[in-house]
């Protein structure tokens, strides 16, 4: 079994011995005693684990959390904060910031320990192996979080050259549930944009499976620039299918982001000879945004995160068979009337 590597980030050079003898023993240890130290030490190492001061200088730990869930490289890190505060507000500020746990000081030796192996051994269950991801590409390494096919971008014959780096299926989950959560302690809309490439089998039929490929490449890189947000994610579900999953995001919102897909998209013009919808490559798009309900009738604590995350899948691949059913290369909720976006 490999040894975990833990980064330690805390102003106060005391604090880190502390926490250095507890773990040393145990794991490979790096340290930072600011904000900007432990972002680029983050990035060198790609740490398994973060212990964080939640209070520093010049730079916070909610800031560093939130910049590290900002860059694709480092959001699957999880972040335990280290802090003197025990009120309520402060540990909801920080589970909105990014952090999976708390450790209070002064530290209790055991219960650090405790915390520690229960994160790590968390995310040996969800990302048993990520690689850096400026690493040249490497057929022989699956890097555990990124869609293989949209990460590695190649020319288009179109000379487009194409922005990679999609996330796969279980970052799409991972996320799905951490923003889920977030929006049920916040209260915040959250919304999900699922789309289908038309008529793809006939396109690899037609053109063959590397323009096929191509082509999800370039709907990809289409949905990557789309994402301007830091908390906007954007991922292959499998096959010719993706979503955007759109935190603080209300239905008017994922309207408007799915318009724009779809205009996106057909700007590209990417010829389709065989497609019975449009000769160029069209999408189809299925909407879903969720709001927590509150008030003494349906609390917000009494919806089970699995049932929220489902209803929510649910609602968007229906408004997606919708859209299909009704004539393809447009965007629909699952009970409301359609949206074509004129050609």
């Amino acid at each position: 079994m490999a040894t975990p590597r833990i980064l330690l980030v805390d102003d106060d050079s005391g604090a880190i011995h502390v926490l250095a003898r507890i773990l040393g023993g145990n794991a490979s240890l790096s340290v930072a005693t600011n904000g900007p130290d432990a972002l680029r030490v983050a990035a060198e190492v790609v740490p398994d684990l973060i212990l964080l001061d939640a209070e520093m200088p010049e730079m916070s730990g909610f800031e560093v959390c939130r910049a590290l869930e900002a860059t694709p490289e480092l959001a699957h890190i999880p972040v335990i904060f280290v802090t003197s505060h025990k009120d309520e507000a402060f540990e909801v500020a920080g589970f909105d910031a990014g952090a999976v746990d708390f450790i209070t000081k002064p530290v209790n030796p055991r219960l650090v320990a405790v915390r520690v192996e229960n994160q790590l051994r968390v995310k040996s269950k969800t990302a048993p192996v990520v690689y850096r991801l400026h690493e040249p590409p490497n057929r022989e390494k699956l890097i555990a979080l990124k869609d293989y096919l949209s990460t590695f971008g190649r020319k288009l014959a179109l000379g487009q050259v194409i922005t990679p780096g999609l996330f796969n299926r279980m970052r799409l989950d991972q996320a799905l549930e951490r923003e889920w959560r977030r929006a049920h302690r916040s209260g915040q809309p959250l919304s999900l944009v699922m789309l289908d490439v038309d008529h793809f089998k006939r396109f690899n039929d037609h053109y063959g499976h590397p323009e096929g490929d191509r082509c999800l490449q370039a709907v990809a890189g289409v949905l990557k620039q789309l994402c301007r947000r830091p908390a906007d994610l954007a991922g292959r579900f499998g096959g010719e299918e993706f979503a955007l999953l759109l935190p603080d995001t209300d239905d008017a919102g994922a309207e408007h982001m799915a318009q724009l897909v779809l205009q996106e998209v057909q700007a590209m013009a990417l010829e389709h000879a065989d497609s019975p919808t449009a000769t160029t490559v069209t999408v189809s798009v299925g909407l879903a945004t969720w709001l927590p309900v509150r008030g003494p009738r349906a609390p917000l604590t009494s919806m089970d995160p699995a049932a929220g995350i489902a209803a929510l899948l649910d609602e968007a691949d229906r408004g997606l068979y919708r859209a299909k059913r009704e004539g393809r290369a447009r965007a629909c909720w699952a009970d409301r009337p359609c949206r074509q976006e004129a050609s």
